[in-house]
């Protein structure tokens, strides 16, 4: 677990700055992009529609695109969100955040599950692949099955939360993720961290990536 005190540059670089609302407008996506320049962020995680534009944006500042595929229920056909992940790579994005297949997962259909992400890893063509949980929806014995399927299967991050379900990203769901998966793998938080305080908390857990939209925030309330 992280123990030392973090600076600016590093939790910048921690942070996908997001903005994933269904009424967001590109004026609203641009200032996005110019904030992420600005604070040195991972990413700006935006839907598929907003991709190329972002991409033109970006490109060259180092700073990269992710995308959601499958968004937010997870329910899609495998076939549609390995084509939408192909669609979104070749607008220019770099991650992909897919969200796992949850029916089909209490189900206990892991074989299915497993199957879908392959989709989208494939699909992705070496680009970063991180799989959306939902923790709000499982239980503790849940998230670690939902763990090592998602490492089986070839993704790189386990996360925590769409944002659009029953809870965000908690301490021990992520400290959870991290004993579960192991050091060399990444864990992603998101879902309500909105201070420098909770942020920290989640990298103390073990997230080696946050996922928000209060990026700006957090990053000017690291002095205080």
């Amino acid at each position: 677990m992280y123990s030392k005190r973090i600076s600016v540059e590093e939790l910048a670089k921690m942070i996908d700055h997001t903005n994933l609302k269904p009424f967001t407008t590109k004026n609203e996506i641009n200032r996005l992009c110019e904030e992420a320049v600005n604070y040195n962020f991972a990413t700006v995680c935006v839907n598929t529609t907003n991709v190329s534009f972002c991409h033109e944006i970006l490109r060259g500042t180092g700073v990269e695109v992710a995308t959601v595929v499958g968004f937010p229920l997870g329910a899609s056909l495998p076939e549609a969100k390995a084509l939408e992940t192909e669609k979104a790579i070749n607008l220019g994005a770099q991650e992909i955040d897919m969200v796992m297949n949850i029916g089909s997962f209490r189900d206990k259909n892991y074989h299915e599950v497993s199957k879908d992400i392959q989709a989208v890893v494939n699909a992705a063509d070496g680009n970063i692949v991180k799989v959306i949980l939902e923790t709000g929806f499982l239980t503790d014995e849940q998230i670690i099955k939902a763990c090592e399927i998602t490492k089986n299967s070839g993704a790189h991050f386990v996360k925590t939360s769409t944002g659009f379900g029953p809870m965000g990203a908690f301490y021990d769901h992520v400290l959870l993720m991290r004993q579960t998966v192991g050091d060399d793998f990444g864990v992603k938080a998101a879902g309500g961290i909105k201070d420098y305080i909770t942020a920290v908390e989640m990298i103390k857990a073990g997230a080696n990536r946050i996922g928000t939209s209060s990026s700006v925030s957090i990053i000017e309330g690291i002095e205080q």
